[in-house]
């Protein structure tokens, strides 16, 4: 006999709902089914302020929550990402600069994340901002992520999920991100020119398949910022679904201002505040994620 859902109870409030909810979070009563095979998924899109690193970062979140193992990339010379799973990135920090570099392992610039062990991160530092200068004079420019991210190196943190969380724009770093990457997770608003600048980026990763990486495949197009009060979020959402079909995941993230406010304590949303619309809307997105892992083909 299935659990009535808490709304369902006479007496409850919302209050004690949103208690319920953040108990089903914190001490989950069924774990993701794990891939089947190690997933490496680069979260791009070059249009700022869609969600991509709160999308990267609080997706990782959930699916370390439920029992997978999950590593998080920070490729933002702003390191967001680094910030709200709560790891040292201070200048000076081992980062990815220096696994860029070939200067430390993924092993040693991996730090796990104080909101779970399952989830490691290897952070971004100021030293990340001067490093596509850098890479332009050296060998192999396009794949040095690639060649840190040997299955040799992996195996030493035996990741599940690897989510790489690419800076707003279309240059070096985001071309190694889709080298070193199986799928990309693009996150799209649900506003205004949100659209604007995609064919761009779709272009980009047609580049990288035809002349750096022939298994890369757009698998994920995550839908951010819904706001169900105007008619616009509904408009975006249909003509994003009506293009992109299946590879749209059914959960959509409402605009929260819970998800905005993480960050700035040093967390992901699910951390944060539990209880709340846009974490429970992130661990919907992360179940899809895991059950669409465990069904793909070897």
């Amino acid at each position: 006999m299935t659990q009535p859902s808490p709304a369902s109870v006479a007496g409850w409030t919302p209050i004690a709902e949103e208690a319920a909810r953040a108990t089903r979070v914190k001490h989950p009563d069924k774990m993701f089914p794990r891939p089947t095979h190690r997933r490496v998924i680069t979260v791009a899109n070059q249009k700022g302020g869609v969600g991509k690193t709160t999308s990267a970062v609080n997706l990782a979140a959930g699916l370390a929550l439920h029992g997978l193992r999950v590593l998080v990339i920070d490729l933002d010379p702003q390191g967001n990402a680094s910030t709200a799973l709560g790891v040292e990135h201070r200048s000076g920090t081992p980062s990815v600069y220096e696994v860029l570099l070939g200067e430390v392992s993924l092993a040693e610039a991996a730090q796990m994340s104080d909101q779970s062990d399952r989830l490691y991160c290897v952070p971004a530092t100021i030293d990340l901002a001067g490093a596509e200068i850098e890479l332009v004079s050296m060998a192999s420019r396009e794949s040095r992520l690639k060649e840190a991210l040997s299955d040799e190196a992996l195996d030493m943190l035996d990741p599940d999920y690897v989510f790489i969380d690419c800076p707003p724009s279309l240059g070096l770093l985001t071309v190694n991100a889709m080298v070193a990457a199986q799928e990309v997770l693009i996150p799209i608003q649900c506003e205004y020119y949100a659209l604007e600048g995609l064919s761009q980026l779709l272009r980009n990763i047609e580049l990288v398949q035809a002349h750096l990486n022939r298994s890369l495949t757009v698998s994920t197009i995550l839908l951010t910022m819904y706001d169900g009060r105007t008619k616009l979020a509904d408009q975006v959402t249909t003509e994003v679904r009506h293009h992109f079909g299946r590879t749209v995941l059914n959960t959509v993230i409402p605009r929260s201002v819970k998800v905005s406010e993480a960050p700035g304590y040093g967390q992901s949303v699910l951390a944060y505040d539990p209880g709340s619309r846009g974490a429970m809307s992130y661990l919907d997105a992360a179940r899809e994620v895991a059950e669409r892992g465990a069904e793909a083909p070897q």
